[in-house]
């Protein structure tokens, strides 16, 4: 709990001190420190501040200040025992209980992994923690908190994965949550992680880190490749230059992970002795400026949200709107910001450029400065750099790149397709002869639980989990180009496109992502700078034919395409895509106004993909595939079977009427169930595009995710007339419903039509939710809902419609 919880008359012993440079300390200084009993004295009038007893002596902090003091009293400790089953002997009473408490709370130490995009910062956080988030070779895979955990030496880290940031500007959303997790969160040690082969970039945001006066360690990773090179680095040097220690680190294969989080340890318990705080100097002209506005600013008193008085002063000449509405509440708010304009007229006067270039400048400057005094560069061209040249030059040629993209793409499809039709067989044999086994098993009586089993489980979710190994193709595929850093280089040809259709060239990366899940690909659109680029890339991501939809093409194209599979789901992928291009320069010129901002993006060197890496990428996804087969599938696919079940059709008509009804009685059933009447009721509108009212009810069905068209499929045809029960003996699930779907009456045309609607209407809800979250309005979320069913619509009348007059 905080000391700001405890009430007047309790005590509670101090775990930890939080928060940040001179407030911290001069608490520390007045005794708060971890193991100090502190008791609540009493409240002034107003409630704040309040007094308190540490040391035998007596102090006033507000309640701002006692919120950032972690404390543990008797109650907490009594519970902490109960939770963590100490020892089975007696444990002695009072405050020994409460310091073996304290002190294992003490060991839990936050740690928050900042860093640049391609410095490996999530893959040292794997090796760390265990946990497997995606690591991909592009700016962006990042674009959420992840969290983890790593013990060593008797303490336990929580580790955070922050996005990557180039700096802790107000640029983009990743700029302002991990510059937002580091003051409101207070991780107790800052873990910046450094490329060795490209340190004066990345030691730009060291500075901003060292701006916020923050405990701070710099993993200087991939530090294999920086050997390579042939470069040299004084380590201790630059540390002693920037104040804080460096630990080279390899986050591929986990080298230095083990010294790194020693100096943890000694940072966090304040015996780091290489750890001091440094002002980054900016120039006598740009100090003498950040001296004026800091000393307005820290006119008023402590912790201001806990950013340093410096951090401010700067961020204020750098015309940071964040910061500035952080201090309008400040009684000198006026007085600092005419001062604050003042100082930038007089820096523009004397430096001849704005505050904020000025200062980056500066920063730039101290870090040449510094890496002049420590770093050798002997510009030896490295194996990696050799490699990225040479493959740079065919797969980006003028003439050479898109053919080889699209032929990439190509052999994705043949491969899901081809290879994956083999593991797809046994597993469909296997979910065929279990259907067969429990429909010819005595154990269970004719009845709505068997043909709950059978029709409604087995059928429904059995129809989609056999396309589990195309989907675990394609997602290795996707994690192969990205771990490769060949993505960033198709990012890097369609910019020209992208450009065209009122995009930006990172829009491409996410748009790919879509080709996998759309819910990830509506988060990545973060990493667009300006407002209009990223709306438009979210509106347009769900045209991106998802793997969710993969399973309705195999199904439809292994009965109506067979001779030519790969070629019909490439262009399925390249429709998608072509639709996409014309929203984007619709929805550019009409919808969505501003300016594009600049092609600025970072090419990183080539890396050869590590098969753990996408083997566990690949499992992931796999793994969440399943998951929702045993839930959100299932689930869906047991509803399905009753509305399709039930009202029990009863025939009271004449004799011939009868025979016809024991002829069709299953399609009869169907007809008059629940969901046959709902899908009566909107067949006049999906008419027109070819369809009948099973596809319209998988249609609908699949609002809620992509893959229940397919298991609704499987549930509305598997039991059609007395022919199709002759392929249930000679087929498994796939080859079966293929051959269900050529006998019900879809024709070739009507197929193409049905996938056509299938790739371009509605994401499902989850998708839709993400697009609301992101853009920050629920309007969006109900645009895309309207315009892609309309778009889906529209394509598949004129498929039908045209293909029929030819």
């Amino acid at each position: 709990m905080r000391l700001s919880e405890l009430k007047s008359g309790e005590s509670g012993m101090i775990v930890k001190v939080n928060g940040h440079g001179g407030f911290r300390k001069r608490i520390v200084e007045m005794g708060f420190i971890k193991g100090q009993m502190v008791e609540v004295l009493l409240n002034a009038p107003l409630r704040d501040p309040v007094k308190y007893r540490v040391m035998d002596y007596e102090v006033s902090l507000r309640h701002a200040e006692s919120e950032l003091i972690e404390v543990l009293n008797q109650q907490e400790a009594e519970q902490w025992e109960r939770e963590h089953e100490m020892d089975a002997t007696p444990v002695p009473a009072g405050s020994d209980l409460l310091r073996r408490a304290t002190e294992a709370k003490g060991h839990v130490i936050n740690v928050a992994f900042v860093g640049n995009p391609n410095c490996g910062k999530t893959s040292l956080f794997n090796i760390a923690s265990g946990a497997h988030e995606r690591v991909g070779n592009y700016s962006g895979v990042t674009v959420d908190a992840k969290t983890g955990h790593f013990e060593q030496e008797g303490y336990r880290f929580n580790i955070t994965d922050l996005p990557g940031t180039y700096s802790l500007s107000a640029y983009t959303p990743e700029e302002l949550y991990v510059r937002r997790h580091i003051i409101e969160q207070t991780p107790d040690v800052i873990v910046n992680v450094v490329d060795a082969s490209n340190l004066e970039r990345n030691l730009y945001l060291t500075c901003q880190l060292i701006d916020m006066d923050v405990p701070m360690i710099i993993a200087l990773n991939m530090y294999d490749e920086f050997l390579e090179s042939g470069n040299k680095l004084d380590q201790d040097q630059l540390g002693k230059l920037l104040g804080v220690k460096l630990v080279p680190t390899v986050g591929r294969t986990g080298a230095g992970v083990e010294e790194l989080f020693h100096h943890i340890i000694s940072i966090y318990e304040g015996h780091g002795q290489f750890y001091r705080h440094i002002h980054i100097n900016h120039g006598q002209i740009i100090e003498k400026y950040i001296d004026t506005v800091e000393s307005l600013v820290r006119v008023n008193p402590e912790p201001h949200h806990n950013y340093s008085a410096r951090f401010i002063s700067i961020k204020l000449l750098e015309n940071d709107k964040q910061i500035a509405q952080i201090i309008s509440d400040f009684e000198n708010y006026e007085d600092i910001i005419a001062c604050r304009k003042r100082c930038q007229q007089d820096i523009l006067n004397e430096m001849q450029e704005d505050s904020e270039t000025a200062i980056t400048d500066a920063k730039y400057g101290y870090v040449q400065g510094a890496l002049r005094e420590c770093f050798v560069n002997v510009h030896k061209n490295s194996h990696s750099r050799l490699m990225t040249k040479t493959i740079d030059s065919i797969v980006t040629n003028r003439y050479l790149g898109f053919p080889i993209f699209f032929l990439l793409l190509y052999l994705m499809f043949y491969c899901t397709f081809n290879i994956g039709q083999y593991p797809m067989d046994w597993i469909d044999s296997l979910v065929g002869w279990l259907g067969k086994s429990i429909s010819n098993s005595n154990l269970l009586g004719d009845g709505p639980l068997k043909d709950l089993i059978v029709d409604g489980i087995i059928a429904g979710v059995g129809g989609v989990i056999i396309f589990l190994p195309n989907i675990m193709i394609l997602y290795a595929f996707i994690s192969w180009m990205e771990d490769s850093g060949y993505m960033a280089r198709a990012a890097f040809i369609m910019d020209r496109i992208m450009h065209k259709m009122g995009l930006h060239g990172k829009s491409f990366i996410p748009m790919v992502m879509g080709f996998g899940c759309s819910i990830p690909a509506v988060m990545a659109t973060r990493t667009i700078e300006d407002r209009k680029s990223r709306l438009i890339t979210m509106l347009i991501v769900p045209l991106m034919s998802c793997s969710a939809r993969l399973p309705v093409y195999i199904i439809i194209i292994g009965a109506f395409f067979a001779h030519h599979k790969a070629l019909v789901l490439l262009g399925l992928y390249t429709l998608g895509i072509l639709m996409s291009v014309l929203m984007a320069r619709l929805f550019s010129r009409y919808l969505v106004k501003g300016d594009s901002s600049p092609f600025v993006m970072e090419l990183p060197p080539y890396r050869l993909p590590s098969w753990k890496s996408v083997f566990r990428h690949t499992w992931e996804k796999g793994r969440q595939y399943l998951k929702k087969m045993g839930t959100t599938i299932l689930v869906a696919s047991i509803i399905i079977w009753a509305l399709s079940y039930y009202p029990r059709y009863e025939n009271s008509s004449d004799g011939e009427e009868k025979t016809s009804m024991v002829a069709n009685s299953n399609e009869l059933q169907m007809k008059n169930s629940y969901i046959g009447q709902l899908g009566q009721m909107i067949e006049p509108v999906i008419r027109p595009c070819g369809f009948a009212w099973r596809e319209g009810v998988s249609i609908l069905a699949g609002t809620a995710a992509k893959e229940i068209v397919a298991s609704t499929m499987g549930v509305l045809y598997s039991q059609t007339d007395a022919e199709t029960e002759q392929l249930d003996d000679e087929a498994a699930d796939e080859a079966r419903l293929s051959g269900i779907l050529r006998k019900s009456g879809m024709t070739t045309l009507s197929a193409l039509s049905f996938m056509i609607f299938v790739l371009l209407y509605m994401p499902c809800i989850p998708t839709c939710i993400a697009i609301k979250n992101e853009s920050g309005r629920l309007k969006w979320a109900f645009f895309t809902i309207v315009y892609t069913t309309l778009l889906a619509w529209v394509c598949s009348t004129l498929v039908y419609q045209v293909g029929s007059m030819m």
